[in-house]
Order: C-alpha cells, then structure tokens, then sequence
C-alpha cells in the first residue's frame, strides 16, 4: 500500500512539473511576441542612375529591426528580400536575405547604414567567407563617403 500511494504521488509530482515547465514555455513564447511587436515604420528610397532601392524598416519593441527590401539594379533582376539587424549607435548593422534565380537560391549579405538625420548611408566594407557565411571585417572601416546609395525618407505605401 505505501509503494502504491509513493507511486501516486510521484507521478503526481511528475505532472506538476511538466505543467510548470508548459507555463514557462508559454511565458516565454508571449514574453518574445511582445518583444517583436512594430513600434514604429520607416520607408526610404534610394536612386542611382537607373537603379532604385526600396526599403522598409520597422522597429521592435526590443529595439531589433526587421523589414523588406526591394533592388531594382540595372542590368540585373529585381531582388526582394527580408533585411534583419540592429543599431550600435547610429549605424544598422543587418544582413540581407533573399533568393535568386530559376531555382531560388538563397542568399545572405550583411551590410551596413549610417543613419544621419533622415537619411541612411549605405556603406561599403571590406567582406569576408567563413565556412559559408559572408559577413564585414570587424577591423577594417565602412566606406560612408564614397557611396553609390544614399536612403531618404520617405512615406510608406501600403501598409
């Protein structure tokens, strides 16, 4: 009788803890659609010659950016794709992710903006390969000077 009632409360006690660890996961799945809600939408454009850049940006509430980004580049096919990162001071450091050609193939760009007043820079750095994944060299300067795309502000179409 005493190994049937130790038998009962154990698997008791087991239940009770898969419930806590259900409330924890749930905690935490709602804790992060809180963190990714929109606090804020910014579209901008870019031209250069006969190339346009269509960007949009929204903040999170836990201060990560996502968005979708459109570039119409001469000579090439249109791209749309999703761009993701953060700020570190005024500069978004994001990567760029989107698929290209007949059989999707996808691709991932970092890259990096200086955001000054209502303008976003887009700047060149030096990139490098690792075991497959493309990102900008810590120790070499971003080019905000001699640029091809510069972003301004604009109204958001479509929301």
């Amino acid at each position: 009788m005493k190994k049937l009632i130790l038998s009962c409360f154990i698997l008791s006690l087991a239940g009770l803890q898969g419930c806590k660890n259900d409330e924890k996961q749930k905690e935490s799945e709602a804790a992060n659609a809180e963190a990714e809600k929109v606090v804020s939408t910014q579209c901008y454009k870019a031209i250069y010659e006969d190339d346009t850049i269509d960007l949009k940006l929204n903040t999170l509430k836990n201060g990560k950016i996502r968005g979708n980004m459109s570039m119409k580049v001469s000579g090439a096919a249109e791209r749309i794709g999703e761009i993701k990162g953060e700020f570190h001071g005024d500069t978004l450091f994001a990567d760029y992710t989107f698929t290209e050609g007949t059989d999707k193939k996808a691709f991932k760009n970092p890259m990096a903006f200086l955001k000054k007043e209502k303008q976003l820079i887009l700047g060149n750095g030096t990139m490098q390969t690792t075991m497959g994944v493309t990102y900008l060299v810590k120790d070499k300067p971003i080019d905000f000077e001699l640029v091809k795309y510069k972003f301004d502000s604009v109204d958001c179409v479509g929301n």
